[in-house]
């Protein structure tokens, strides 16, 4: 069984896995960082959405064998302790979720979002969480979560300079 190492949330890992086990799975169930949900395992909603290498890539994508050296942030590993990411707050504030299923992926594609586009339009957010399924909501709330985290997103940029 191969052996796979990885720094997940700041920290490194190590763990056998099967060489078919996804890094969702490995995520999941090995880590047990339960955050990153598992909805269809066919790459469809986007609910297992995971930063590797500061990109958004969808876990049920990848095996965690192909993971092996990266650099993989969870929604768990978002927040500051017990300070939560601005996307976080202005989800939170914005009521960008109703069961919170898909939140975690919505969270962390809207992060990658911001991290290439700091001031997005309605339709580029739209257009970059297309492959993130919510079935509660209309998306406008989300929409207006993103846009009020870029707002302050960029404020804190300004002020780091």
């Amino acid at each position: 069984m191969p052996s796979v190492t990885m720094t997940v949330n700041g920290k490194q890992v190590s763990g056998d896995v099967e060489g078919r086990t996804l890094l969702s799975t490995f995520i999941r169930e090995n880590l047990d960082l339960t955050g990153t949900h598992i909805g269809c395992d066919t790459s469809q909603c986007g609910a297992c959405v995971v930063h590797v290498d500061g990109r958004s890539i969808k876990s049920c994508t990848l095996l965690a064998v192909q993971a092996e050296g990266a650099d993989v942030v969870t929604i768990e590993g978002l927040a500051d302790g017990e300070e939560l990411h601005p996307m976080q707050e202005a989800f939170r504030d914005c009521h960008g979720l109703q069961c919170g299923f898909c939140t975690p992926g919505m969270v962390m594609s809207a992060v990658d979002l911001l991290n290439v586009n700091p001031d997005p339009s309605d339709h580029e957010i739209r257009e970059w969480l297309e492959g993130n399924i919510c079935r509660c909501t209309g998306y406008h709330n989300i929409v207006k979560a993103v846009k009020q985290a870029a707002q302050t997103m960029r404020g804190q940029a300004a002020a780091a300079e």
